[in-house]
């Protein structure tokens, strides 16, 4: 598997407090494995977001993702709920 980050997560994860980093490195390493292990939360989104997926790094912490065929997936954004806005 191949993620790609887009330029919105890469400017949303320097704004990560360290803790938040740290966990979605762990996060990430468990989601190359299998992206739907049970300790991501791997859940589709709905409404304007229903082509995306997103699983929990820690608390209300998420990666938004978009399985784009293939070996690829395109980490979107990462943040609170908030990034659903």
């Amino acid at each position: 598997m191949i993620i790609r980050l887009t330029s919105k997560f890469r400017k949303a994860y320097k704004k990560m407090p360290k803790i938040v980093k740290i966990k979605a490195e762990e996060r990430e390493k468990i989601f190359k494995e299998n992206p739907f292990d049970a300790r991501l939360d791997t859940h589709k989104l709905h409404g304007k977001y229903k082509e995306y997926w997103a699983f929990t790094v820690i608390g209300q912490y998420r990666i938004m993702l978009a399985f784009s065929g293939g070996e690829f997936v395109d980490f979107i954004n990462i943040g609170t709920h908030d990034i659903y806005k």
